[in-house]
């Protein structure tokens, strides 16, 4: 699989595209006013301690505060406490908590008042982004992530990752990570820590440990709330989370963007430097790489796939609902159940794609297509599962229902990702798809046709007068592109009496002999 990250700078945000074969996964913002990114750690001050809710809220600096349960806690509170205590006072600067001595941990069964109390500065971690009218989802159980490994401070656990399959090899990392835990620390093995060397993992460990450090330094004599410690920007967080040999290369119109970049890759894959490119065309850089194309067929209500099929994406406050439909499609070498598989599992590639592009959280329900045989709903779960198993993002999928029901819950910790899809309709008042999308449904309706199996004389397509000069403008036209790869000449038709987005084709099949 060929990926490749393209990032676009402007002066006030920065966008950033991952792409898989072309194809776009995720659509990134990274906006310069953000001040409350997952990960970013606060020494914050207690407010409210609501003992009904077993929670508290804690003044962050964001207009709504974050809201702090018991459980988020982390067992190791009281340490932590202790630990401010000691550092803010700024006499205090073992830093290593090799000779710090750990409290008790807390009863998982206890009351936050017993813990927590109002005015109490506490050291927090952003978990989840304010979204619509709610501040941000805080933990006390702090991380600090790296390339391969997380470093969780007063903890002695050791996991790894439960997307590496292999016993054996969860076996070895366990050990290497065993032989370079420093005291005071617990470490979670990530992903791409799979078949790396110990030096690789120690020289990450030793980065951990410098920002912690760096982060311990800036605590003392602070006023609350303060951010102490910020997540890396976008682009480098991109790249430690999805990093690997896959990578062809990295483009960005930012030149000091680019050296940023290029300094990070030194430090987690020196091999790779030599991808990062800067972007020098006239041409804007998403419209270069097909991105721009791409966010207009993609975020619309309704999704275009290949043979005609569709999705149809409906968002509530409860969940999202996604509708299946084979559309038109008709093909008589395959029977009903077959089309429905096949429908279905084209669909469960794309809904996997779409729930990464639009960064959907929550309670997800997809309508796939009736299939009687269990054996086919248990083919579309499997396909369902692999696709999604690309996805960073937490999530689960349950096995389809006897109504075609599939469940999918899916971690939500930033705003959902919207764009807008639609134009000024200049027919009249109100606005309509894009032209671009229209472009799509054309080609999905003519590939269909052509697939029938049919053999047509003449297929014409009936077009509003604009969209007809889009079709045919230049020598190298969109028909005659169609032309190349269909072997077919598309007439088309202006129709001065259709509104803009209108189309129709109009077959006539060749005389029997």
């Amino acid at each position: 699989m060929k990926t490749e990250l393209i990032i676009r700078s402007n002066s006030s945000d920065i966008d950033f595209a991952l792409l898989r074969d072309g194809r776009l996964t995720e659509l990134n913002k990274e906006t310069s006013d953000n001040k409350f990114s997952v990960g970013d750690v606060f020494l914050a001050k207690i407010g409210k301690v609501m003992t009904g809710l077993n929670a508290a809220f804690v003044n962050v600096g964001y207009p709504k505060d974050g809201f702090l349960h018991y459980h988020d806690l982390g067992p190791q509170v009281q340490s932590l406490n202790k630990f401010i205590k000691k550092v803010s006072t700024g006499n205090y600067k073992e830093f290593t908590l090799k000779n710090f001595r750990s409290e008790n941990d807390i009863n998982k069964d206890g009351k936050i008042n017993d813990v927590l109390k109002s005015g109490q500065n506490l050291l927090v971690q952003i978990v989840k982004e304010p979204i619509s009218t709610k501040g941000p989802r805080i933990s006390s159980e702090l991380s600090i992530a790296g390339r391969f490994l997380v470093l969780v401070p007063f903890s002695n656990r050791v996991s790894v990752s439960q997307k590496i399959a292999d016993p054996k090899e969860k076996e070895r990392l366990k050990k290497l990570a065993k032989s370079i835990k420093p005291k005071g620390f617990g470490l979670i093995l990530r992903t791409v820590a799979q078949n790396k060397k110990v030096a690789e993992l120690d020289k990450d460990l030793q980065n951990s440990l410098e920002r912690w450090e760096k982060m311990c330094n800036s605590i003392a004599n602070k006023n609350t709330p303060t951010k102490i410690l910020s997540e890396l920007n976008r682009a480098s967080s991109i790249l430690r989370d999805v990093m690997n040999d896959s990578f062809t290369s990295i483009v960005t119109n930012d030149e000091d963007l680019m050296i940023e970049i290029k300094e990070y890759l030194q430090e987690i894959s020196p091999e790779k430097e030599n991808i990062v490119k800067l972007h020098k065309s006239d041409t804007p850089i998403f419209e270069k790489f097909g991105i721009e194309r791409q966010i207009k067929t993609s975020f619309g209500k309704t999704v275009s796939m290949s043979k005609g099929a569709y999705l149809v994406i409906e968002h509530t406050e409860a969940l999202h609902v996604i509708d299946v439909n084979s559309g038109n499609r008709s093909n008589k070498a395959l029977s009903q159940e077959e089309t429905a598989l096949e429908v279905n599992l084209i669909s469960a590639t794309e809904i996997a794609r779409q729930l990464q592009l639009r960064d959907m959280g929550g309670i997800i329900v997809v309508d796939f297509i009736d299939m009687k045989s269990t054996e086919n709903r248990q083919k579309l779960y499997q396909h369902l599962k692999d696709a999604m198993s690309l996805d960073r993002t937490k999530h689960k999928i349950l096995p389809p229902s006897k109504f075609g029901l599939v469940q999918i819950t899916r971690q939500r910790v930033r705003p959902e990702l919207e764009i807008k899809t639609r134009e000024p309709n200049p027919n009249k008042n109100g606005e309509v798809e894009a032209p671009i999308v229209l472009l799509d449904k054309i080609e999905a309706e003519l590939e269909r046709i052509l697939n029938s199996g049919k053999d047509y004389k003449e297929i014409t397509l009936n077009v509003h007068p604009f969209i007809a000069a889009y079709l045919t403008k230049g020598v190298n036209s969109i028909r005659f592109k169609w032309f190349v790869q269909h072997k077919k000449w598309i007439k088309i038709l202006p129709r001065d009496a259709y509104q803009y987005l209108q189309y129709k084709f109009f077959l006539k099949k060749k005389k029997s002999k």
